[in-house]
């Protein structure tokens, strides 16, 4: 079937999936071992951004702990969506989905109906990345109080952020950081993707906007971008002299972008094991830790159920942000 439209995700992830799921879950009951081919991690974006290389960081490794190679397919669209109606259609051990928060967003920002990650199996966390606020070094700004004003001074004439897409986490978390501030209206210029709205921050042809720390941090190394704040916990070891949002006051503001895999619903407890394992292996290989990390990302790993738990919080609080900012995907 060729993808037209949303609505066709919808159809896709419907057809034939009882099919294809009696025969792999009969297969198991009946011992099969696993794996016995090799492996596809589906990312449902193009080559190159965070989720891309979350995958490539984790398929190396599993590939030794598995003995069978794993292969990286993208298949881009609809903010991740095709790929995870792809992984649900199949029902399928071979076929798992590499996604990121945008995947507990888009069931509550799309028109029509999205996979829902809560029923996906959570196999285990790749990467999180903080998510840090800057401006074009241009901006009469250097520190919070600073942006605040601005944004309040710029507003009657129409103060605007960049975004990597509407309905997206980079969108999500500005309104949220908005609401948390009680900031008048902001306007989002949205992107197609990271890469074209750094750029025009860089330029300035936007003021300012809020995205990852990993995708970020080269500009602000280079002095093209000035960070205000970062959004995690504790500061970032590759940004020391930038504040929390938290430390400045900002209440209940606690924001990251994570990355994930995960596998069908009703994916088999063992085969969850085991791909966890095979995860937690490769995450554990120093070289591919320190690619995590030298740009401000957390190695992820641990239990299927830290992915589940975090997959159902940020479902349940960017579903509310959503709601409450009528926000839609286009």
């Amino acid at each position: 079937m060729k993808i037209t439209s949303r609505r066709d995700i919808l159809k896709i992830a419907a057809a034939g999936s009882a099919v294809s799921l009696f025969g792999q879950t009969a297969a198991f009951a009946q011992g099969v071992q696993f794996p016995v081919k090799p492996i596809s991690l589906l990312v449902g974006y193009p080559p190159g951004g965070l989720t891309d290389a979350g995958a490539r960081f984790a398929g190396r490794g599993m590939a030794t702990a598995l003995g069978q190679p794993v292969l990286i397919e993208n298949k881009p669209g609809a903010s991740g969506n095709i790929a995870a109606a792809e992984v649900q259609r199949m029902s399928d051990p071979y076929r798992l989905l590499v996604a990121n928060t945008s995947f507990t967003i888009n069931p509550h920002t799309y028109a029509t109906p999205s996979p829902v990650p809560t029923d996906f199996a959570p196999i285990g966390l790749i990467l999180e990345s903080q998510l840090v606020l800057c401006v074009n070094p241009a901006a009469p700004v250097k520190n919070l109080g600073e942006f605040v004003a601005w944004v309040k001074a710029e507003s009657a004439k129409g103060f605007s952020y960049a975004s990597s897409g509407s309905g997206g986490n980079t969108h999500l978390a500005m309104e949220y950081f908005r609401e948390r501030m009680a900031l008048p209206a902001m306007s989002q210029v949205p992107y197609r993707g990271s890469a074209p709205a750094i750029q025009d921050v860089v330029g300035n042809q936007v003021p300012c906007m809020m995205d990852a720390a990993s995708l970020l941090i080269p500009f602000i190394a280079s002095g093209k971008l000035r960070p205000i704040f970062v959004t995690g916990n504790a500061r970032l070891p590759a940004l020391p002299d930038v504040p929390t949002a938290t430390e400045l006051g900002v209440k209940d503001f606690v924001v990251t972008v994570f990355v994930g895999l995960w596998g069908a619903p009703k994916l088999p407890a063992s085969t969850v094991a085991q791909l966890n394992a095979a995860l937690n292996a490769a995450l554990s290989d120093p070289a591919v830790a320190s690619q995590i990390t030298k740009n401000g990302d957390v190695v992820g790993g641990g239990s299927p159920e830290r992915l589940g738990a975090l997959t159902r919080e940020n479902y349940k609080l960017w579903g509310e942000v959503a709601r409450r900012n009528n926000i839609r995907a286009e």
